[in-house]
């Protein structure tokens, strides 16, 4: 059977793959301290509504009243916008 004419040589051999040159991706970006912040302003976020609902109000500031869980929710927020830095 004949081979196509696409694949034929002139010498009869295949061309030579160019080399690739290896890149090294430096993973150590000095960000060490995303993580542990994000999870500290997780987790004050989260007491700081579970201990405004178990105290039913008078704590962790009674005069905020309700506006205690937007505080809680801005923590968690805060917490989310602080994970956009993590590598």
């Amino acid at each position: 059977m004949p081979k196509s004419r696409i694949r034929k040589n002139k010498d009869g051999s295949a061309p030579k793959p160019e080399k690739k040159s290896e890149t090294k991706i430096d993973l150590s970006s000095g960000r060490r301290w995303v993580a542990p912040l994000m999870l500290a302003m997780f987790l004050v976020g989260l007491a700081w509504i579970v201990v405004f609902y178990i105290t039913q109000g008078d704590y962790p500031v009674g005069a905020l009243g309700n506006w205690n869980i937007v505080v809680g929710f801005g923590f968690i927020a805060a917490g989310f916008v602080v994970s956009t830095q993590w590598k």
